[in-house]
């Protein structure tokens, strides 16, 4: 088969670079035009230096031009900027969007959090969410989620599917670090303002991955869930870590909880499901496509309580993207995906 070609746009930024080092790993992919915004013109290597062997190849400016003739086309661009590029591209070209505008289903939740006309909703790139797989086989519009969706929806998606919580009540506290908000330069993402402290943002429901998250649980079930979301900046560099919880359906003990997720995981290659008394980690998750996952029951509280581990720009966008690639272009789901972590 001849090799499939990719074009990354926003190739200068986090999840730009993550794309293309998972890439340039892919047995089946060769990579086309890489291109920007205000960094057109320089070589890549000046501005993504650990991208050895595409260090020479000059970017290109992001216009549907240089990115047709494409067999797939990677967005990882500013939230509001993939509408116009993705609509002048080919149909039968694969466009996955590892922004935001096409994951929302209503169009008052993107107007409340994003401020502008909603651009409409493509396929959601989270295969784990039941039937998924299937939406996503032959697709050529995907939607990429969010990584905080990501880490909230895998952990308690098992949990609303087999009836333990009813989506009412969730509270998700998730720690991040600074890699989630892009590359461009935020006085409060200084080194010297993040090294050694952690804030909390976006309190209070206004973050704009709420909506998302909801979305997610009523997919899975849930008539009216309710959410608390909070999420935290942490001094590291990429990763994850997000507590999650939600009180538990009459009867629910941990035997029945643990069993549940052991059911639900089963056959999931990148979730991983740690024996008991093991907690996830974001080290041990660093630079692949897996998730860490463990499961408990606060009997005194009760409610179910779980925590889950990723690395944002893998699992969490990237490696997420390239994932439901290889669905829509009836590959193995798993090619060129990292299953192993980096330690120390």
């Amino acid at each position: 088969m001849p090799m499939v070609s990719v074009a990354v746009a926003g190739c200068t930024g986090y999840a730009g670079g993550e794309l293309l080092r998972l890439l340039l790993s892919h047995p089946e992919v060769e990579v086309g035009a890489l291109t920007a915004g205000s960094s057109a013109g320089r070589r890549l290597g000046a501005l993504q230096p650990h991208l050895g062997p595409l260090a020479d190849r000059v970017v290109q400016e992001s216009t549907p031009e240089v990115l047709a003739g494409h067999d797939v086309v990677f967005l990882a661009l500013p939230h509001g900027t993939s509408a116009a590029i993705a609509a002048a591209l080919p149909e039968d070209c694969l466009v996955v969007d590892c922004g935001a505008d096409f994951r929302l289903a209503d169009p008052a939740d993107w107007q409340q959090f994003y401020g502008t006309e909603h651009a409409g909703t493509w396929p959601y790139g989270l295969p784990e969410l039941p039937g998924q797989r299937e939406v996503l086989a032959g697709a050529r519009r995907i939607a990429v989620p969010g990584c905080y969706p990501t880490s909230a929806t895998l952990a308690l998606a098992p949990a609303v599917a087999a009836g333990l919580v009813d989506g009412r009540d969730v509270v998700v506290v998730a720690a991040s670090g600074p890699s989630g908000a892009g590359k461009s330069l935020k006085p409060h993402l200084l080194g010297s303002e993040l090294m050694g402290s952690a804030s909390a943002y976006g309190v209070g429901g206004v973050h704009r991955h709420v909506p998302e998250i909801r979305q997610n649980l009523r997919t899975l079930g849930a008539d009216d869930p309710t959410l608390s979301f909070t999420p935290v900046l942490v001094p590291m560099s990429r990763g994850i870590l997000s507590t999650c919880s939600a009180p538990l359906q009459p009867g629910v003990d941990a035997e029945r909880a643990r069993a549940a997720y052991t059911e639900a995981l089963a056959d999931e290659p990148f979730v991983t499901l740690l024996p008991e008394g093991q907690w996830p980690q974001t080290q041990s998750v660093l630079g692949s496509n897996t998730v860490h996952l463990q499961v408990a029951v606060d009997a005194a509280a009760g409610r179910l309580v779980v925590v889950v581990a990723l690395d944002n720009l893998t699992k969490g966008t990237a490696g997420g993207a390239v994932q439901s690639m290889n669905l829509a272009l009836g590959l193995p789901e798993t090619l060129g995906l990292p299953l192993v972590g980096v330690a120390p």
